[in-house]
């Protein structure tokens, strides 16, 4: 009996708190029409992340440490040596990896990487692709016979939902960062030589930014949701943007269906976060390199 009354009290609750989320959003709605936003973290135009780090891990060749609200997300990049695929002889390889450990959240287990994590590494490989934040055939060294593979291994530090957009910004982010040596191939002995005293910035090639949004019945849109407005939200909306205001991904995990006006207004508002998150990198790598 007591055991029914805990069900009943948690759905009870669960149901009232989404009609609370919903009644206490509608009440900052200061517009007349069908639709509101609600913005968190900077309190302006658009949310931005509340802090960024360049060169966090000293044994990385590019690292970067980015927190959004309560989210905390850390990139460390690695380069290392290899062949180019016979399929694309002049590029090399870009490999992101988002892992979740339970020191991050409560709701992440030890063991093999789960479905969250695995959907975030996919989403990103979907974003280096789409937006071509950097140009494959820049990390080929020789052709045929040698490139540079970048590991972006992510890891999550606190877990307070917007996974996506913290881990799009700290992976652009540790890419500025990263320095790559000069690697030669000796003619005689057909051996790559790196020459460690000589090395050069990565040419980002476009400078994507995601921006989330969790939808209440097609009415209310939260930019930079938590954990339990993503967990309440009818659908949740990911969109990524480049400076050239081109839409380069966009991530729709199922949930309830969406006006094509609803869906453009997210693309618009991502345009103008957009326009913050490069302002910001744009200032933490000018105050890094005035600092050396």
């Amino acid at each position: 009996m007591m055991m029914m009354m805990m069900m009943m009290v948690m759905v009870v609750y669960r149901s009232e708190w989404l009609v609370l989320v919903l009644s206490g959003l509608q009440s900052r709605w200061n517009t007349t029409g069908a639709s509101c936003a609600v913005y968190h973290d900077c309190g302006a135009a658009s949310p931005c992340p509340s802090n960024l780090s360049l060169g966090s891990i000293s044994t990385a060749d590019g690292s970067a440490l980015v927190k959004i609200g309560n989210t905390t997300v850390i990139c460390g990049i690695k380069a290392e040596l290899a062949a180019p695929s016979t399929e694309a002889p002049d590029q090399g390889y870009i490999v992101p990896n988002v892992d979740l450990p339970p020191l991050c959240s409560s709701r992440f287990r030890p063991g093999p990487p789960g479905e969250q994590a695995q959907a975030a590494s996919q989403f990103l490989a979907d974003v280096i692709d789409g937006s071509q934040i950097i140009k494959k055939e820049d990390l080929c060294i020789e052709r045929s016979k040698l490139c540079w593979v970048l590991y972006c291994d992510i890891m999550c530090l606190d877990y307070d939902g917007n996974l996506l957009d913290a881990c799009v910004v700290t992976l652009l982010a540790a890419l500025r960062n990263t320095q790559l040596p000069k690697v030669t191939i000796n003619t005689e002995t057909d051996l790559a030589e790196v020459d460690l005293q000589h090395k050069r910035q990565l040419h980002i090639n476009k400078h994507p930014v995601a921006s989330s949004f969790a939808v209440f019945d097609d009415t209310v849109i939260i930019v930079d949701p938590t954990a339990e407005e993503e967990s309440l939200a009818t659908a949740l909306v990911t969109a990524v943007t480049d400076e050239d205001d081109q839409l380069c991904a966009f991530h729709k995990p199922g949930g309830s269906s969406l006006s094509a006006e609803k869906l453009q207004d997210c693309i618009t508002r991502a345009v103008t976060r957009h326009r913050e998150i490069g302002k910001l990198i744009d200032q933490v790598l000018a105050s890094t390199k005035a600092s050396k």
